[in-house]
């Protein structure tokens, strides 16, 4: 409803009402049509610097359901929402990347050495078998092209969508729309599995289905960052961003462990079970996720001020202040390494090292594990030293030398293997983290956009989507 009010006699009733129903209220300028959300404190500060009278609109934040039954009995207060928070959107991006990493183990199956195959089947390879044991249309000589352009497409979208994806979740609620985005990247994903057991030997519906996952899966990353970025004020962002970002590989590891299961026997079930795993988790978004301090009566932890900016100038007030463009360039070649590390390090174990693919899978996972120390420490020594600049440029410049030590002395044992894609995955994952996290939080709430509070996730998609061109190499 919209009323014209007078703010000495209404001020007492309003904030009564605010706090009694959990009402979020916007003031709307007449005049300007605009609209920027309050906390009581910003309300308060406004309506007595305001005019005599202004038009109200009130419009309520709806609360998870089973959240808005828990909250009755057991009130979430700033502690144990932040609590609520790590934890959920901790497990939503798990998810996510979890359902990223079965092609990069299934490709060693999709195209494998069919003389070692026939060898151990007691098979005699002939010209009209030499390719029985791959999937067409990966059986031809082409199949590192096809898969290079899988992954282009898959990339492509993922980093043009990225750019939007922000936007749109600044304007939507969140719970929402992380419901909707697990929800199809499951669908996705578990689209692409279904090809091995419809017998599917189309490169076009492969295509297809990693442009359609590229596109879905954008929705995550800037969604569970504003989330984040909702609840935990600066003060030790970047520490708990950091052991915050261990999502990621932990969703590689359990992806490769997943997917590696099921690779050698029947690698659908490498992308259905992922797919079925972060649908699945689109319910318990729905019923539980609070994105919103402000709609369990919580300050926020960061106030922002007052101005007259529409949300539709997002994008471009992302770009008009020192930083983002600096740490966007940063993430394009640090995420470059990085994913070029998700893609391709299983098939690259294989080949160079000649391990089997189940193996290659669980080897792998060692490069996560590096990756979840790498942002712990990133973060702690940024919070320590307030200096992520430097954090970034120390630790990219160790991953040189560490880079090319595992290119020549990687493969001459699993004692060598295995000890240097721990740090490999440190100083990699350790700038990626810092920079998609608690640098991407601290630009969306900079005073520098203080003419527009709903731009947390739109920072965040222009910085990752500038890192996710950096992939398509």
């Amino acid at each position: 409803m919209v009323l014209t009010v007078s703010k000495y006699r209404f001020q007492h009733w309003l904030f009564t009402l605010l706090t009694a129903h959990n009402v979020s209220l916007k003031i709307l300028r007449a005049k300007r049509y605009s609209f920027e959300a309050f906390s009581l404190g910003t309300l308060n500060r406004y309506i007595q610097s305001s005019s005599k009278h202004q038009v109200i609109h009130f419009g309520m934040v709806h609360l998870a359901p089973a959240a808005e039954c828990i909250h009755k009995v057991l009130p979430l207060n700033s502690k144990s929402g932040c609590v609520h928070i790590f934890l959920f959107t901790l497990l939503i991006y798990t998810c996510y990347h979890l359902s990223r990493k079965p092609l990069s183990i299934v490709k060693s199956v999709l195209h494998q050495n069919c003389s070692e195959e026939a060898h151990k089947k007691g098979k005699i390879i002939v010209p009209e078998n030499e390719t029985f044991c791959d999937w067409a249309p990966f059986d031809n000589q082409n199949y590192d092209s096809l898969f290079g352009t899988l992954d282009l497409i898959f990339l492509s979208l993922y980093a043009i969508s990225m750019f939007f994806s922000g936007h749109v979740a600044d304007k939507m609620d969140l719970r929402i729309y992380l419901c909707i985005g697990t929800l199809l990247s499951g669908m996705t994903t578990i689209a692409f599995g279904l090809g091995y057991f419809f017998n599917i030997h189309s490169f076009t519906y492969y295509a297809i289905v990693q442009g359609l996952a590229g596109l879905v899966q954008a929705s995550g990353w800037p969604a569970v960052v504003a989330c984040m970025g909702n609840w935990f004020g600066k003060d030790k962002r970047g520490f708990f961003m950091g052991v915050w970002t261990a999502h990621a590989s932990i969703g590689n590891i359990l992806g490769s462990l997943i997917a590696g299961a099921f690779v050698e026997k029947s690698w659908g079930w490498s992308f259905i079970v992922p797919g079925l795993i972060i649908g699945f988790f689109s319910l318990p978004i729905y019923f539980f996720l609070v994105p919103y301090p402000e709609s369990v009566g919580v300050r926020p932890p960061v106030q922002y001020n007052l101005n007259d900016g529409p949300i539709d100038q997002a994008i471009s007030d992302g770009n008009s202040f020192e930083g983002v463009v600096e740490y966007s360039l940063t993430l394009f070649f640090s995420k470059l390494v990085s994913y070029t590390f998700i893609f391709w390090l299983p098939m690259y174990i294989r080949e160079a090292g000649g391990f089997n693919p189940s193996s290659s899978a669980d080897l792998s996972a060692v490069f996560d594990l590096g990756g979840i120390l790498g942002g712990i420490i990133a973060g702690y020594v940024s919070d320590s030293t307030g200096s992520s600049a430097i954090t970034c440029v120390v630790m990219l410049a160790l991953s040189i030398p560490t880079l090319y030590l595992y290119s020549i002395v990687g493969f001459r044992s699993l004692a060598y293997c295995i000890g240097l894609l721990i740090p490999l995955g440190l100083f990699v994952n350790g700038p990626y983290c810092l920079i998609t996290t608690a640098v991407s939080a601290d630009l969306g709430t900079h005073p520098s956009l203080s003419k527009n509070s709903r731009t947390l996730a739109t920072v965040t998609g222009i910085i990752d989507g500038t890192g996710s061109v950096g992939t398509l190499r």
